[in-house]
């Protein structure tokens, strides 16, 4: 069976429940979908019934589909990084409307590097002069209190992140520069290791491969800006903590800069090297697992 987005779409639920109950079924992307479609009579027209003959001529003719696979470990992983991740960015929202109030409550400014804390020192010191910086005090004492929540929700995220990363029993906590958090990110979203075929794909589908951009005989590479941001970026903060502070990321960084290469072409050099390691230590566990259970 063949369902358009059905890991990411509306039609997810169908398509983790028919592989949960044992059915074959393949994520057919929309775009291939729609070039079918305009392969056929109608204009390109789009209905119930031309879309499915397009997904079904998709699912035939292409044989590196993603199968639908059971939500697993890793399904429980990206939730719970998805979910750090919003924690995190409205932390940042209250911290920066926290730091603008203060900012006219207290003369000289708000403190730099604003927490929890600093901000209840500062709190505590103001005198409101008249009913517009009473005011702006009691917003501050709001938003104070909830910084104060989400502190707590991400400090709880971090040891169930630690747990859900242990019962992986996954070693990308032993590499350099990936501790719980980007441990739990990488496996979340790469998921199933094996509907990668190889080191390349996984490389590819971090966007730290480059793309093909020759032209006849002139033999040329362009820059990935495709890929998941995710996984990228998780990879770019690896790389560029590697480059710095592990003996053997340094010493791949510097060899790199050795053959003349930017500072830049460097770190992409030790990203695409980066996804390659980190794939054969998923690809480990995921082997181990499966001679334990066979």
């Amino acid at each position: 069976m063949a369902l358009i987005g059905a890991s990411q779409s509306i039609a997810a639920p169908l398509g983790l429940g028919l592989a949960a109950a044992g059915a074959n079924v393949v994520d057919v992307p929309a775009t291939l979908a729609a070039r079918a479609r305009l392969l056929t009579t109608g204009g390109g027209r789009k209905t119930d019934a031309t879309d499915a003959a397009s997904v079904a001529r998709v699912a035939l003719h292409h044989h590196r589909l993603n199968p639908v696979q059971p939500e697993d470990q890793s399904t429980i992983l990206r939730l719970l990084t998805e979910h750090r991740d919003d924690l995190t960015h409205e932390r940042t929202r209250i911290l920066n409307r926290l730091h603008g109030l203060l900012r006219d409550l207290v003369p000289g400014g708000a403190p730099t590097g604003l927490s929890a804390d600093k901000a209840a020192t500062a709190l505590r010191g103001v005198r409101p002069a008249n009913a517009t910086d009473a005011c702006r005090r009691d917003i501050a004492r709001h938003l104070l209190a909830a910084l104060r929540r989400i502190d707590a929700q991400l400090k709880n995220s971090e040891t169930e992140l630690s747990q859900a990363v242990t019962a992986t029993g996954s070693s990308l906590t032993e590499l350099p520069g990936v501790g719980v958090i980007m441990a739990a990110k990488i496996l979340g979203y790469v998921g199933d290791v094996a509907r990668f075929p190889n080191a390349d794909h996984v490389a590819s589908y971090t966007g730290a491969a480059p793309t093909d951009a020759s032209s006849g005989p002139r033999k040329r590479h362009r820059l990935n800006t495709g890929g998941n941001r995710q996984l990228n970026s998780a990879l770019h903060i690896i790389a560029v903590v590697q480059a710095h502070h592990s003996h053997l990321g340094r010493a791949y960084y510097q060899r790199i800069l050795g053959e003349g290469k930017t500072p830049a072409e460097a770190r992409r050099a030790l990203k695409r090297r980066l996804a390659n390691i980190i794939y054969r230590r998923i690809l480990k566990i995921r082997n181990n697992d499966f001679s334990a259970t066979s």
